[in-house]
């Protein structure tokens, strides 16, 4: 699976695991929304329904790959 997708805080959040490279910025910032696989690479945590709005949009702006996007509900991508 080359990505994955979750709704949460009411923005659909894309992760890209083929840029991906496992700085952990992310995680940094929402330790409750990413953690790294047995490879290395971002996934989802079993539950992020949680995690608020902000720091939805700041752990995946904190990608220094930009292999998180963040699109709102009509499609609109607000990161990067």
């Amino acid at each position: 699976m080359d990505s994955e997708e979750r709704e949460v805080a009411g923005v659909t959040v894309r992760i890209d695991r083929l840029l991906c490279v496992g700085f952990e910025t992310c995680i940094e910032v929402a330790p409750d929304l990413f953690e790294l696989d047995d490879e290395g690479i971002a996934v989802f945590c079993a539950d992020t329904n949680g995690t608020p709005h902000e720091d939805v949009l700041g752990s995946c702006k904190s990608c220094p790959v930009d292999a998180l996007e963040v699109h709102d509900a009509s499609g609109r991508k607000l990161v990067p």
